[in-house]
């Protein structure tokens, strides 16, 4: 047996990939919380994952929570690349499998940053960085690309929901609730990236940077719509329900 496969077959592993996803369903349940109060008028904290490790940070021993949720983060990326390395996967999971690497790294490193007092808006780092795309000689291009990939997972998303396809994630008896919370919180999220994909591409088609961004900026978009409170309320549930389905998927993870 190789070292990779047995640090796969470790206890200690085990508990790191439990550690990851109960922290991972936390930023979830914070960024839930967040996007409530954003919806009730009260909220001055960034709607988003950078937002929710800063909330994260000002409570007590934040410093503390952030560093366990940190290293919970980076264990979910050493899964991940144990995965790929070692597992069996067809490319569309393999794909999956470098897509969630790499949400966790960079999480993993806000959280860090954060910690340490470097942390910055990530709605103005992404503004700021799609309008020097768009200053370059097809960059609108490359930001409407970017828009249009961003939409497609947030409809794999959604498609996840309809199809229960997110179960292929999880082993041993799955309960109902476990399931609705999987499906209510990945159509959530999908909603939300689809938003952020759209105003990429908008962004881009009108040469305008201040309306490409992050969740945040997805989520203040709703809440200016007809009925956007209702709307962003709705949608700060389903996130909270995916938080919820991340503790459950800490029980029954497939690794």
């Amino acid at each position: 047996m190789s070292t990779a496969e047995k640090v796969q077959h470790s206890r200690t592993y085990d508990v790191a990939i439990t550690l990851g996803l109960i922290a991972y369903g936390v930023v979830h349940l914070l960024v839930a919380w967040i996007a409530l109060q954003l919806a009730l008028g009260k909220s001055s904290q960034e709607a988003s994952q950078q937002g929710a490790l800063q909330e994260l940070a000002g409570q007590p021993f934040g410093g503390v929570l952030l560093w366990i949720v940190a290293i919970g983060l980076f264990a979910l990326v050493v899964w991940r690349v144990l995965e790929l390395g070692w597992g069996h996967l067809d490319l569309r999971k393999k794909l999956s499998s470098i897509g969630r690497a790499v949400v966790y790294l960079v999480l993993g490193v806000s959280a860090v940053k954060i910690s340490a007092g470097s942390g910055s808006s990530s709605t103005g780092q992404q503004q700021s960085g799609s309008g020097r795309l768009m200053a370059h000689g097809g960059g609108r291009a490359l930001v409407v690309a970017i828009g249009v990939a961003i939409v497609a997972i947030g409809c794999y998303q959604v498609y996840k929901a309809i199809t229960k396809k997110f179960t292929e994630d999880l082993v041993g008896g799955v309960s109902h609730t476990t399931v609705v919370l999987g499906r209510v919180g990945y159509a959530a999220k999908g909603v939300a990236f689809v938003v952020v994909g759209v105003l990429f591409g908008w962004a881009a088609i009108v040469y305008d940077p201040q309306k490409a961004g992050g969740l945040d900026t997805a989520l203040h978009t709703i809440k200016g719509q007809p009925f956007g409170s209702v709307l962003l309320t709705v949608l700060a549930v389903g996130i909270a329900a995916f938080g919820a389905y991340c503790f459950s998927w800490s029980r029954n993870a497939r690794h």
